[in-house]
């Protein structure tokens, strides 16, 4: 009876979702997120998300990358940073000439650093988004860093391509392995399909999903569709945040956007810090990049894996949007 007992416990204990949901409740998850805030603004609700999860103890952030390199950007991720208690969460940026520089259309970023305290002036006032992930890995213990990745794979790509150095004797490609546990990626349409963060820079997408050594889990464009936030969030008269303002200057300048922005980025910081049950299922293979499209073959013992539908998408929004109100601190 008692050999019974400890096999169901096992069973029970040591699924993967319920991993997960243990280790969110007792170890914070060390976390790189790596985001091109800018374009759209669903990643200031996932920077929003990160913080908060971070005031529950869920999380320690470990930096903010940016795979985008315009000059808004930076300075965008430190007033985030600054509002929600962690102004000196170490920020990078990409420093090659061919990293993509995108903009965002409706100049919130403009708004937010104008308004909100900070201290980077521009973006090449960060380090470099390598050396910074180098850094940090090599300082923390095998197979212990989770990456989030709600932009291009542009600031990755670099990391497995680099040498060597001072800071680790170990190439990009060993480092990762050795010292990543998980990438969670917002990137890629399911089953297939062709979306913004594999196109933007395409190569990159094609070499991390062909040459990361280790798994790397998706939320694709159909997930975050269906995820609407912002209209509870706007209408919290007793909030004053520059999350708030951002959806409350974005949201009317589209008609997409009547009953809220889809939260592509939030749903993928949800599950890197959370894990995806009891939110999503997930579906095993291996995804293909090609010219910017993206393709999947189904494989029980594939590296790769994306989120398909569980809980109600209303249920997830309201978990979401929530996360999405968090003060910051004084």
């Amino acid at each position: 009876m008692m050999k019974y007992l400890l096999l169901l416990c096992c069973f029970f204990f040591c699924t993967p979702a319920s991993q997960a949901q243990h280790a969110s409740k007792h170890t914070p998850v060390l976390l790189i997120m790596d985001t091109d805030i800018g374009p759209d603004y669903d990643d200031v609700g996932a920077m929003a998300v990160l913080h908060c999860l971070a005031d529950k103890g869920e999380v320690k952030p470990l930096a903010v990358m940016a795979s985008n390199k315009n000059e808004w950007v930076g300075p965008t991720i430190d007033v985030l940073n600054t509002y929600f208690g962690r102004p000196n969460l170490p920020v990078g940026v990409p420093k090659s000439s061919t990293a993509p520089d995108q903009t965002a259309t409706q100049g919130w970023p403009a708004m937010i650093v104008k308004k909100y305290p900070h201290r980077l002036k521009t973006t090449a006032d960060a380090p470099d988004a390598v050396m910074l992930y180098r850094r940090i890995l090599a300082s923390h213990p095998d197979a212990s860093v989770t990456i989030v990745t709600t932009g291009f794979f542009t600031n990755l790509t670099a990391l497995l391509d680099s040498k060597p150095d001072k800071i680790s004797r170990l190439n990009g490609r060993e480092l990762v392995a050795k010292k990543v546990k998980l990438l969670v990626s917002m990137a890629g349409a399911f089953p297939h399909g062709r979306e913004y963060n594999v196109f933007i820079d395409s190569t990159a997408s094609a070499k991390v999903c062909k040459e990361w050594p280790g798994s790397i889990l998706f939320s694709g464009y159909e997930i975050g569709a269906q995820i609407k936030t912002g209209p509870r969030l706007v209408a919290n008269k007793s909030l004053q945040s520059p999350v708030k303002d951002v959806f409350a200057w974005c949201m009317p300048m589209s008609a997409e956007d009547h009953d809220g922005r889809m939260s592509w980025d939030q749903s993928a910081v949800l599950v890197a810090i959370r894990g995806t049950a009891p939110y999503f299922g997930i579906k095993r293979g291996r995804i293909i990049i090609d010219g910017g499209n993206n393709s999947w073959e189904d494989d029980p013992a594939g590296p790769h894996a994306y989120l398909t539908e569980k809980m109600p998408f209303a249920e997830v929004t309201a978990v979401i949007e929530t996360m999405m109100m968090h003060k910051g601190k004084k």
